[in-house]
């Protein structure tokens, strides 16, 4: 077993950050979010894994949860927000809780993360089952909330991973599946905001972006399911049809706005096509 040592808690590796001029600081911080990429480029095969296993159990109803405090629970929550605007699936596919609930959101709920029974609560409250994939982020990977909400779901035989930036941590331990980008000290110490929060976005986007290219919500590189939601959206899907079916831009525009959305609207083109 690997000792664990929590990294994100060491000095940062630039001292005497206030006597710094603006320009300096800004050099020597980008030097350090520089490896977060790297980093996470380390956890692919985890990711693949734990993706894999996502699809699988996704393609028979199963869902993704996103647990987490603070900043990594924010992080869960605002992946998962993205996933209905961006692929057109429905909100209950993924779904991101975070300790202390929505409030959490935009304010500190103080001893909302150390209760290691609440999110078990929380994921019960939401018909969890065996085909529903349980991602506990924590950039420490010792928030009780999340290794309890890891604990039990894996004993109720759900597909469980964490996402944490210290090796062998806690949380690590108690998940089917670790990612454990390791980016190094913070470059202000122990705020874990900062690269650790930047890797455990990249891993969520890797995750459901990844999951639904797989799922069918992506057509060659397109988001052919994104909702219209707004002017450049509408433009966005138009120019996908134009592109895709050779049509003048407004009578793919009316196309796209009479089926709602690209792929409704390339399926509907061509099914009519056929029948000419």
């Amino acid at each position: 077993m690997t000792e664990f040592k929590k990294i994100t808690e060491q000095s940062s590796l630039h001292d005497n950050l206030d006597q710094k001029s603006v320009g300096q600081l800004l050099v020597e911080m980008n030097e350090e979010d520089q490896k977060v990429a790297l980093a996470v480029k380390e956890c692919i095969p985890q990711i693949e894994k734990l993706v894999e296993g996502i699809v699988e159990r996704m393609q028979k109803g199963g869902r993704i949860f996103y647990m987490g405090a603070g900043t990594s629970g924010r992080l869960g929550v605002l992946d998962a927000s993205e996933i209905p605007p961006t692929f057109g699936m429905p909100p209950s596919f993924v779904i991101g809780l975070i300790a202390g609930g929505d409030h959490a959101l935009r304010n500190p709920v103080e001893n909302a993360e150390d209760d290691p029974e609440k999110s078990w609560k929380e994921l019960l409250e939401h018909n969890i089952t065996t085909l529903d994939t349980v991602v506990g982020i924590a950039a420490s990977g010792t928030t009780p909330y999340v290794i309890g909400a890891l604990e039990r779901a894996r004993e109720f035989g759900c597909l469980t991973a964490s996402v944490s930036c210290n090796p062998g941590s806690p949380v690590g331990q108690v998940a089917e599946i670790a990612i454990e980008p390791l980016v190094g000290p913070e470059f202000v110490t122990g705020s874990t905001r900062l690269k650790s929060g930047t890797a455990q976005k990249l891993v969520c986007n890797m995750i459901t972006t990844i999951t639904m290219i797989k799922m069918g919500r992506v057509k060659g590189n397109k988001m052919v399911n994104m909702q219209l939601s707004n002017k450049k959206l509408v433009d966005r899907g138009t120019r996908m049809l134009v592109e895709e079916l050779g049509l003048e831009y407004d009578k793919a525009k009316d196309l796209l706005l009479l089926h709602g959305s690209v792929k409704k609207a390339m399926d509907a083109y061509r099914a009519a096509s056929a029948e000419e």
